[in-house]
């Protein structure tokens, strides 16, 4: 049975699109198959708010499956419309096992209140509703009358009240007693900042030059530039967008951009050009042969047309503005029990992991408590890009390595907020003082003296790992610009509490798997095998994998002979002695391992043959090949290498890695820390 809610809000600029991303990102943890609907859309245009949970759920679904009808269809017929709403829900609804409705944008669809027409629909549909009543500009008292009027008002209709969210209010002056659980949502003013590409739809305008990856910024205030380049440099603040006439570009836009660059002017969301006037030749080829690190747009309105149109635009959600998505989802997991609605709506988590799954699974583990990584890489763009997302999402207090100055222009020219991150520099006097000490300590064994420290701590490989040897932060995630051997090896030398091995989490379709070790020893010995295979079961459990161990050979159980299956065997045994409340099985062969019909031919009576979740191999040749070979074959999520055998978590990057994997990567440290034994 498909289980769905209807997110319902009383009037405009309620924040709504909020909700209902915090609600499919919530159902995504829960079942595998999660739709959105929007009963009534635009003619004309897609929505926005459709391909933005789309885009940033991976949904499989096309966009006309997930849209109802126009507003000039409700406005037609009522009664029709309402009709067809019901069966297009329920052909969606067929092929999902969870679904949020987001209702109408008020337009005043429904006679006698559009409320009311939410109100029947979610009756219609059969849909429990979250109640959304905003609190911008309204007293305690007004919050709390606005909540029973829309509840009554559900009643009437026959819809159910799963629960009230009251959005843009101070969650520290609102107490209400209310019938249903209520929650409140804190006004956040990038939710209604608009984007870049918000300001191009809205003024026609066409992107001209610069970073087209910019479009997703929000731009925090506007300004005309109808002045002197040195007045302008004089008014504009961070984050604005500056109109410009076109005609005047070829004297200001140089300036503009220099000034987006240099460290001692706030930098720029865009600049938009009015008038559409060609500029001159030389300038134009001298701009486009430069590197311009902000959009610049283009368009055909003049100037006071073009102010008039950006300034009545309000934030949206758009499939570009992660910034804007991502304090979204941090907003809703903070101030709602999502644990709560689950539990309101009868969802039960599903047997299948699904990658999507997995990574807000992953998420969760990390904010709970919330820790402290630093990132050496402070410069490197990835890691900037990633910090943002990082902090947005909650997942992670941040501290950032390198020359402060340099790392703040540049995440203000990138369009990115990295208020909530500490930058340290490795050359910090009282530090490197410090830290040379704990090093000369710790490696006085190996002849290392304070003066020799002193230079060597300045790295920010190991500067980073004294910072958490020191309990100045609880982990290190490094290596999107360094080799591995210099991110891992100040942890081997600090942070080693025995056998160091690694394991990748691999995210198929349905379910996750654990490989171990297919990163760090190249042909372990019986014993070592025996290390690895416990640490990666307890990573694995660690990460809601029911741990299965299979150790893996070219034979299974008793048919195969020789050192290579010899060494398996005994590494198996060893196991079992050591930790007898373990299911392993060894020697086996992967097919074995995976299918339950070769188990019973191979290994019947086995617990882990066919069942298999913990993946143990033999040597690193063949632990490379094989996760490769599956993350490329099978189409797999790879997560990792995550390092097991150190004191404190400490994990490293590809160096092409993506932003999406150093968030990844950042959050498996982060949820390291709960288990000092890793």
């Amino acid at each position: 049975m498909t289980r769905a809610v209807y997110v319902a809000a009383g009037e405009a600029a309620s924040n709504k699109g909020t909700v209902a991303l915090g609600l499919v990102e919530l159902l995504s943890r829960q079942v595998e198959t999660v739709g959105v609907f929007r009963p009534v859309v635009r003619e004309g245009r897609e929505d926005a708010l459709i391909n933005t949970i789309r885009s940033r759920f991976q949904l499989a679904l096309p966009y006309e499956a997930c849209a109802g009808v126009t507003y000039d269809e409700v406005h037609a017929d009522v009664e029709r419309a309402a009709g067809d709403v019901v069966a297009r829900y329920r052909a969606l609804a067929r092929g999902c096992d969870a679904v949020v409705v987001v209702g109408t944008d008020y337009t005043d669809v429904g006679a006698p209140t559009e409320f009311g027409f939410n109100a029947r629909l979610a009756a219609d549909l059969g849909t429990p509703v979250i109640n959304v009543v905003s609190g911008k500009g309204r007293t305690a008292a007004e919050i709390s009358a606005a909540v029973e009027l829309s509840s009554r008002e559900l009643a009437q209709h026959h819809a159910h009240e799963l629960a009230a969210v009251v959005t843009r209010a101070d969650a520290g002056q609102l107490t209400i007693a209310h019938d249903t659980p209520l929650f409140v949502l804190p006004e956040a003013p990038s939710l209604r900042a608009p984007t870049v590409a918000d300001l191009l739809n809205a003024c026609d305008g066409r992107f001209f030059l610069g970073q087209r990856d910019g479009l997703g910024r929000e731009a925090s205030a506007l300004m005309v530039g109808a002045m002197s380049l040195p007045s302008i440099l004089e008014r504009y603040t961070e984050g604005a967008a500056v109109i410009i006439p076109s005609d005047r570009a070829a004297a200001l836009l140089p300036g503009l951009i220099a000034a987006h660059t240099s460290p001692g002017f706030p930098a720029l969301s865009a600049v938009v050009l009015t008038g559409g006037t060609d500029l001159p030749d030389p300038v134009d080829r001298l701009l486009r042969g430069m590197t311009i690190p902000l959009p610049v747009i283009a368009t055909e309105h003049d100037t006071f047309d073009t102010a008039t149109r950006l300034s009545a635009v309000e934030g949206r959600f758009t499939p570009e503005a992660d910034g804007k998505i991502d304090t979204a989802l941090r907003l809703f997991a903070e101030h709602v029990d999502g644990g709560l609605l689950l539990e309101r709506l009868a969802i039960a988590k599903t047997d299948v992991v699904t990658p999507l799954m997995f990574e807000y699974e992953l998420l969760d583990r990390a904010r709970t408590p919330r820790r402290h990584i630093v990132l050496p890489e402070g410069e490197e763009p990835r890691i900037l890009r990633a910090a943002d997302v990082l902090l947005r999402r909650g997942v992670a207090e941040l501290t950032l390595l390198g020359d402060e100055e340099r790392i703040r222009v540049q995440a203000a020219q990138l369009g990115l907020d990295l208020d909530e991150a500490r930058v340290l520099s490795p050359f910090d006097a009282e530090l490197r003082e410090r830290f040379a000490r704990e090093y000369a300590e710790v490696r006085a064994h190996r002849g290392m003296t304070v003066e020799l420290a002193r230079d060597t701590v300045t790295d920010v490989s190991y500067f980073g790992t004294l910072m958490v040897h020191t309990g100045m932060a609880d982990g290190m995630v490094s290596g999107a610009a360094h080799t591995t051997a210099h991110t891992i090896r100040p942890a081997f030398e600090i942070l080693r509490l025995g056998l160091v091995s690694s394991v990748f989490f691999m995210c198929l379709a349905d379910r996750v798997l654990v490989y171990g070790d297919c990163a760090v020893n190249p042909d372990p010995t019986a014993e070592q095998l025996a290390g690895i295979a416990i640490a990666s079961a307890r990573t694995a459990a660690l990460f809601g994998v029911d741990p299965r161990i299979a150790m893996l050979s070219y034979s299974t159980g008793a048919s195969g002979a020789g050192a290579d299956v010899d060494k398996v065997r005994t590494a198996t045994a060893l196991v079992r002695e050591r930790r007898p409340d373990l299911q392993v099985e060894g020697p086996i062969q992967y097919d074995a391992a995976v299918d339950p019909t070769v188990a019973l031919a191979k290994m019947p009576g086995s617990q882990v043959a066919g069942r298999a979740t913990v993946f143990v191999v033999p040597d690193l040749n063949t632990g490379n090949n094989l996760y490769k070979a599956v993350q490329r074959s099978a189409g797999a999520v790879a997560v990792g290498p995550v390092l097991q055998g150190l004191r404190k978590p400490v994990n490293d990057l590809s160096r092409g890695a993506t932003v999406a994997d150093i968030v990844t990567t950042v959050a498996v440290t982060a949820a390291q820390v709960a288990d000092d034994s890793l």
